[in-house]
């Protein structure tokens, strides 16, 4: 994407003439629609719509499209946000002794697969249960934590993500549960992927228990973090068939590629603007 090249994200009561009225103002502004998908929640009365546009030679400067953008925002009750395509979002990852994930998404960001800028890597683990993956110049930090520790390991987090101006925080196999504050402050920037198609079964060994249950599908889900443990938004969910044939280590193996993929294609989503809150659910506009 070029510089010139933005993406706009919206949502506001339904109406009619919300996309004409979007429209116009970016034709007036001397811009060119490359994509737009939209979607109306009938149930909810909602509509959520993703535009990306370029802005020719003769367009109005970024600034004069917010503005215009924005009034329109104030006359339709809707919320918005603007950025340039080419701008990358800061990402932190969160990660336990479970290095699956993390790795898949370094992989991933060092292909430019993912357009991000990793801030940091935070684990209440040492270096050395992270020594498969390679994490090269990445600033790495040890936080040990203990239900004494909590709150203060959390506050040293938080001071990282303001300090490093981190736009998003991907609990790549993070073993822990963020307090409700903590997952206050990170409310719609916070990605945990969960080792089941929730809902599912909690607690120690999930695939274990899943065997003993006979189940035929597996499967991971990536969430944005609530105070309500593993119930936040839904982005991104996948499954793989398994049978009788399959044992507790099958299950483990399986689930730690549907994990990776599941949990990539949600952290691509959220970057590219195409995670939309609505309630307790989300929009994901295709890419």
């Amino acid at each position: 994407m070029s510089d010139r090249s933005m993406i706009l994200v919206l949502s506001c009561p339904d109406r009619p003439g919300i996309v004409s009225a979007v429209s116009s103002r970016l034709f007036e502004a001397g811009c060119n629609i490359l994509d737009a998908q939209q979607f109306d929640d009938t149930e909810t009365g909602q509509f959520f719509m993703r535009v990306v546009f370029d802005r020719g030679e003769q367009a109005k400067s970024e600034p004069e499209i917010r503005a215009s953008i924005a009034e329109l925002a104030d006359h339709l009750a809707m919320r918005f946000t603007l950025r340039q395509s080419s701008a990358k979002k800061r990402v932190m990852l969160l990660v336990s002794k479970f290095d699956h994930c993390l790795a898949d998404l370094l992989y991933r960001w060092r292909i430019g697969e993912l357009p991000m800028e990793v801030t940091a890597i935070v684990s209440n683990h040492g270096r050395e249960y992270l020594s498969s993956t390679d994490l090269a110049e990445l600033p790495f930090y040890h936080l040990p934590v203990t239900k004494q520790t909590k709150m203060e390991q959390e506050t040293r987090i938080w001071e990282l993500v303001q300090e490093t101006h981190t736009d998003v925080v991907v609990l790549a196999r993070y073993m822990q549960i963020l307090s409700d504050g903590f997952s206050a402050k990170l409310s719609g920037r916070c990605i945990n992927i969960h080792h089941s198609f929730l809902p599912g079964f909690k607690g120690a060994k999930p695939y274990h228990q899943a065997h003993e249950r006979g189940v035929k599908l597996i499967g991971a889900t990536a969430h944005y973090v609530t105070s309500d443990l593993d119930e936040g938004p839904i982005i991104e969910q996948d499954v793989e068939r398994i049978s009788h044939r399959d044992t507790p280590g099958d299950l483990v193996r399986k689930g730690r590629d549907i994990e990776r993929r599941v949990l990539a294609r949600a952290v691509r989503h959220h970057l590219e603007d195409r995670v939309v809150l609505n309630g307790r659910k989300t929009v994901v506009f295709s890419a």
